[in-house]
């Protein structure tokens, strides 16, 4: 009976960290949606600004204070400015993702957002040089496919904002590619955590600029619309906490169980955000639609079985 208790207990703490992944995963993604289609908040660039202020905040609060993870420091300017490139190109992945929430569904969204692998392994060739075996570029072709599956019976697209998704997407995997480059040495490794510490200050030094030139007076609009509705302040502040939320969820399922894991995870969350986003915003789908995103969630699954067993 003793011996049981602790096992019921990690059990009982894997599913909530798992349940907190996928809370937060979706939760942000589906509030973003609401905040910038829905409500009419039509600033996706001082969105991210919020966000990254969030993340910078918590983040040192969540290390130096709470100790969720063991506090790194730049040894180097040679890293300061590494972090900094980084730093740049997710702000662009997130800010495009942003913009490509206003005018797409959030179906369409996760399904052009799931050929990340397809963008991972091109960069990793670009960039590299590195070669991956002839099975892996195979499982990419039902991935590619099935967005242009998707992208021809998707009843809401939008030009401009698939644009936007692709940029995102592709931004989000070249970050991916250069982090591994750029922090590879021992000295210059960080954990997630730390990363995000460094690279979110970063970013809002980049996007407060951007915000207050492409979107102006963003700053007293805010203000106007929190005296009109109180319920926006609160949107705002509870969809930058979950932004964080969503860097920690990934850090600690990682950590206490597996990166495999945490890619079974990502691969379901997309079905999940699909679902409760046409039941929540009502959006059309067409079958085609839903049968390109489908063929694309199967490469994806496909193309991380060939990483495994070829590792």
């Amino acid at each position: 009976m003793g011996s049981k208790l602790p096992a019921m207990k990690g059990r009982l703490f894997t599913f909530g960290l798992i349940s907190s992944w996928y809370f937060s995963n979706i939760g942000v993604l589906l509030l973003n949606k609401y905040l910038l289609s829905n409500y009419g908040f039509k600033y996706p660039i001082f969105l991210t600004m919020c966000h990254m202020t969030a993340c910078a905040l918590l983040s040192y609060i969540g290390i130096a204070w709470l100790k969720l993870a063991p506090m790194q420091t730049i040894r180097s300017r040679s890293q300061l400015v590494k972090i900094a490139a980084l730093s740049v190109i997710f702000s662009t992945s997130v800010v495009g993702g942003n913009i490509s929430l206003r005018f797409l569904p959030v179906s369409f969204n996760q399904a052009v957002g799931a050929t990340t692998p397809f963008f991972t392994a091109l960069f990793a060739y670009l960039v590299t040089f590195k070669r991956e075996a002839w099975i892996t570029y195979a499982t990419l072709v039902p991935v590619v496919a099935g967005v242009v599956i998707a992208s021809g019976g998707e009843p809401s697209f939008h030009l401009y904002g698939f644009i936007m998704c692709i940029g995102a997407t592709a931004a989000r995997a070249l970050k991916s590619v250069l982090q591994g480059i750029l922090l590879s040495s021992e000295g210059e490794k960080l954990n997630s955590m730390n990363l995000l510490l460094y690279m979110a200050p970063i970013a809002v030094m980049v996007l407060l600029p951007a915000a207050l030139i492409m979107e102006p007076n963003v700053m007293s609009i805010c203000v106007a619309l929190t005296r009109q509705d109180k319920f926006m302040g609160f949107l705002l502040i509870v969809n930058s906490a979950m932004a964080y939320l969503v860097n920690l969820t990934n850090f600690l399922v990682t950590k206490h169980t597996s990166a495999l894991t945490l890619q079974v995870l990502g691969n379901a969350k997309g079905a999940v955000a699909v679902v409760v986003s046409i039941l929540l915003f009502r959006n059309p789908v067409s079958f085609i639609g839903m049968a390109g995103y489908t063929l694309t969630v199967f490469g994806v699954v496909l193309y991380g079985e060939s990483k495994r067993r070829l590792k």
